[in-house]
């Protein structure tokens, strides 16, 4: 059974056996898991390769490409400023953003966004690599945008629309893109391995990712799913190896908040962990939660579930901004569980009533909600008594 490294304190044993499993039972290449419980790390554990081509292993630092666990970053900094009256997630989006409120998007939301029911998940416009870096041919492009069904009415996921919307929000309040915010009031003080745009000074603790076999193509470029997920075919999924794909360096160097972080198992786990109930050695060393209970009960209202406008339901249900709860898609610990998936297996989420912060993540994509997380998910479970 594969070696791993870390510690896991007493009572987390199981979670530790099931990551050692993963190894056995998966076609694992490298990971990390992490548990904070009530605001203290109780288990950290890495494993495997970090890069298959060169065999450097996976140390306790090693960071990875998380995809849309970003929302996630992204949620929590709405809600912040929710939470501090700086944003109205009810109030329309041109309250803060005049030029967005146009071409029937009057009436849209910060919380339509979030849960996927604006009806712009793609965008007509077809922007170059260097346009999506620039930040503002994108705003550009989102201004100029016609919903696809009347916003509110239903809903579909707004892949990188979503991170671009409320980033821009987000930027028009605070006046710093959500990655540079993200940064300032969150990562740095509390000393998160999380970025949406990722230092060149990090860069060397990046893991590679490897795609496994079997991994389903994503269907024709005209298709919207495809449309969402590649930004009209700039960026290309999955795509690793490629100019601009998901192990290019200048990829991960821009703010691409919709599926564009880059995080370390503790670092996620960490954000989720401070959300519900801050962290030892926080913000100037204190507790402080991130998110007030109130906030939290917001969060986890469910906004959508269901089939959306492409049809597909697959048990997922939304709040704003997180995955909720769900059984038949992303068994959590209870009705106060969110968190975000990434499209390579990786997943975070945190836990009010339990006290609960865990992330997962790994550089073998096997793809959204596949049983590695799920596993270790139950074994925490488990060693809360359910």
């Amino acid at each position: 059974m594969q070696q791993h490294q870390g510690h896991a304190d007493e009572g987390f044993g199981a979670v530790a056996d099931a990551f050692a499993r993963n190894y056995a039972d998966f076609p694992e290449l490298g990971s990390a898991v992490t548990v904070f419980a009530g605001g203290r790390k109780v288990l950290e554990l890495w494993g495997g390769v970090a890069d298959e081509r060169t065999g450097r292993p996976w140390e306790a630092d090693t960071v990875v490409p998380v995809f849309s666990c970003a929302k996630g970053l992204v949620a929590v900094c709405a809600h912040l400023l929710a939470q501090q009256g700086r944003l109205d997630l009810d109030a329309p989006v041109g309250r803060y953003w005049p030029e967005f409120a146009q071409h029937g998007k009057e009436e849209i939301t910060c919380r339509m966004v979030l849960g996927h029911r604006a009806g712009i998940p793609a965008l007509d416009a077809v922007l170059s690599f260097e346009e999506i870096a620039a930040w503002t041919p994108v705003v550009r492009a989102i201004e100029e945008q016609k919903p696809l069904w009347e916003p509110g009415t239903t809903y579909e996921y707004h892949g990188h629309v979503l991170g671009f919307l409320v980033g821009e929000v987000i930027r028009r309040i605070t006046g710093l893109t959500p990655g540079a915010f993200f940064q300032q009031e969150i990562g740095d003080p509390l000393g998160l391995d999380a970025w949406i745009g990722l230092p060149a000074a990090e860069l060397h603790r990046l893991a590679r990712l490897v795609e496994a076999d079997g991994r389903r193509p994503m269907p024709g470029p005209e298709h919207l799913l495809t449309r969402i997920v590649t930004m009209n075919g700039a960026l290309v999924f999955p795509g690793l190896d490629v100019p601009h794909g998901w192990n290019d360096p200048e990829l991960h160097a821009i703010e691409l908040p919709g599926a564009g972080a880059v995080a370390s198992a503790s670092g996620l786990a960490g954000l989720y962990a401070a959300a519900v109930t801050g962290i030892e050695g926080g913000r100037d060393g204190g507790r402080e939660r991130l998110l007030s209970p109130a906030t939290v009960t917001d969060l986890v209202r469910e906004v959508s579930s269901g089939a959306g406008f492409l049809g597909f339901d697959m048990g997922a249900r939304w709040g704003s901004g997180v995955l909720l709860e769900s059984p038949a898609f992303r068994p959590m610990l209870g009705a106060r569980s969110f968190g975000n998936d990434g499209a390579g297996g990786q997943f975070a989420f945190g836990d009010d009533e339990f006290g609960i912060g865990f992330a997962y993540v790994a550089n073998r994509m096997i793809g959204h909600g596949d049983a590695r997380a799920n596993r270790l998910i139950d074994a925490v479970r488990n060693c809360l008594g359910g």
